[in-house]
């Protein structure tokens, strides 16, 4: 029988950056605890935390996410964007195309389906 699973504790974080030719201010090192990925490799649940910065993003997935810490703006290409602020919850939906920019050091719950 499958076993539920809990975020404490946390597994090893892995960490990383966005990629060079996306990034547009700062030097936001991010880690990521991965606490589930499904055996077709099409779900993944976690935590993900950003130092502060923007960079370009393009999602082929749709990924809920809910802030447990920070605040970020989140814009379509050519739109200002929207706050989200600790407590926040939103979805990004498959073909979002845009900037994340990390106002204030965050962190956030994510399910992503691919």
């Amino acid at each position: 029988m499958p076993e539920i699973l809990s975020f404490k504790p946390l597994p090893a974080p892995a960490d990383s950056a966005p990629a060079a030719d996306k990034l547009l201010k700062g030097n936001p090192r991010q880690q990521v605890w991965n606490v589930l990925s499904s055996t077709d490799g099409r779900f993944h649940v976690g935590e993900w935390a950003s130092g502060v910065g923007a960079w370009r993003v393009n999602y082929t997935e749709y990924e809920l996410c809910h802030l447990l810490e920070g605040t970020v703006r989140l814009g379509a290409d050519g739109e200002q964007g929207r706050v989200y602020r600790a407590g926040d919850s939103f979805v990004i939906p498959s073909g979002f195309s845009g900037v994340w920019e990390t106002i204030e050091p965050c962190r956030k719950i994510y399910a992503i389906y691919e």
